[in-house]
């Protein structure tokens, strides 16, 4: 099992990745709040690795800290979530807010994931409540800056929503709606957080 990777960053997008190793491209999937912490293509990082494997085949999943990773195989644990499901839960949801939401039993927080209902919330505190604790969320920078032109991050952060489940109208009014209320320009990481919250109050 493939447990972790370094190489050149090859490739990267909201929702996967190409590093490049001695030659070997590897993809994997990744959670946005990854995506917020990559470099420039043909930096060199280092990646946690979760190897999952099916039946018809082998995928990566790649974290910028191992807290992700350890969430990301947290949640895979609790019946009906797999890597898609996992991966939008750790997009919408920090792993400090993610801990917080299962150990205080925040019902609506989990189910403001795009695929978490009210059942689907409900089970994930039930079965990970006393498992949580061990995630000790992790002081990775995010880069903060901004990306060259505006329209670059709006179509960005309409690409994360999309993937993260969100219709392509519903996502395009929210962002929208949050490149209205800020004058200023606006990074990445910020959109997609303040269109969750738009999308979230329907």
């Amino acid at each position: 099992m493939i447990a972790s990777l370094t190489g050149r960053l090859a490739f990267k997008a909201p929702t996967h990745l190409i590093l490049d190793v001695h030659g070997v491209g590897y993809e994997a999937y990744i959670p946005l709040s990854t995506y917020y912490g990559l470099p420039n293509l043909s930096d060199n990082i280092s990646l946690s690795v979760h190897t999952h494997v099916r039946e018809d085949a082998i995928q990566l999943f790649g974290f910028l800290t191992s807290q992700e990773k350890d969430a990301f195989v947290l949640l895979t644990s609790v019946s009906g979530v797999g890597p898609k499901l996992a991966l939008s839960v750790l997009s919408a949801l920090p792993v400090p807010d993610l801990v917080a939401a299962i150990e205080s039993g925040d019902v609506e927080k989990l189910t403001t994931v795009p695929g978490i209902g009210h059942k689907s919330a409900s089970r994930l505190v039930l079965e990970l409540k006393d498992k949580v604790g061990t995630l000790q969320p992790g002081l990775a920078p995010v880069s903060d800056l901004p990306r060259e032109g505006q329209d670059a991050v709006f179509d960005d952060a309409l690409s994360a929503l999309v993937n993260l489940g969100y219709r392509p109208q519903d996502a395009k009014e929210a962002l929208k709606h949050v490149k209205k209320s800020n004058t200023e320009s606006i990074v990445l990481k910020d959109m997609i957080r303040e269109s969750l919250k738009e999308l979230a109050r329907g």
